[in-house]
């Protein structure tokens, strides 16, 4: 199993499968290059970590899902309580209210910066893949300044590059406040939702037919 996210925590939470885990920083070419390299021999490609929601009701800690229709079926034996939808891949973060709104116009539940990346590389190797994500901010939720620089380019926490957006801002700390709390509790999430596809084995299912379900 290959899997694609943004930041190193997110990485080191799904090493523990065994899985081979490449952290983007929000750099699409190069998680793309990194991805094709990794992907000779995989059986699966999963785009997994923190994800923004798009509609109204799914909060901080709710797993989405998105994939081939057999495997989700699969899947939702183990999480009964995830949501089943879209999920956006988008280039730029979605970080306001109302681009939320209008990122979830058609009905995509949740939007995070890789998951288009991650179907590409599927689609050009002819692998299955799934999308498993973890919401970490709600859609009426703006994301601060603060939070949209706080990723480097390997995936690390740019705390230099936050610190200076609270000096020049320092009106925005209740937002980051809420915003850093609600990501522990994507964080825990995410945690609990890869120990549930580690006891399934979903990284050892036979998923070669899965390659004809690919949408």
């Amino acid at each position: 199993m290959l899997i694609a996210t943004g930041m190193v925590r997110e990485a080191r939470l799904m090493a523990a499968s065994g899985a081979t885990v490449i952290a983007g920083g929000g750099d699409s070419d190069r998680l793309e290059r990194a991805l094709d390299a990794a992907a000779h021999g995989c059986s699966l490609i999963v785009s997994s970590g923190l994800a923004g929601a798009l509609q109204p009701g799914l909060v901080a800690g709710d797993v989405v899902l998105d994939g081939p229709d057999a495997l989700i079926a699969r899947l939702r034996e183990a999480l009964p309580d995830a949501r089943v939808g879209q999920v956006l891949g988008s280039e730029a973060p979605i970080a306001s209210v109302q681009a939320k709104a209008a990122a979830g116009r058609d009905g995509a539940l949740a939007v995070d910066m890789e998951s288009q990346v991650v179907r590409r590389v599927a689609a050009r190797h002819g692998r299955p893949w799934l999308v498993a994500r973890v919401i970490s901010d709600d859609a009426g939720h703006a994301l601060p300044p603060a939070a949209l620089v706080g990723m480097r380019a390997d995936g690390g926490v740019a705390l230099g590059a936050v610190l200076w957006s609270l000096v020049r801002q320092p009106g925005q700390l209740p937002a980051l406040l809420r915003t850093a709390r609600d990501a522990e509790r994507a964080f825990a999430a995410l945690g609990r939702l890869h120990h549930v596809l580690g006891g399934i084995g979903i990284g050892r299912l036979d998923l070669g037919q899965l390659a004809l379900d690919m949408r």
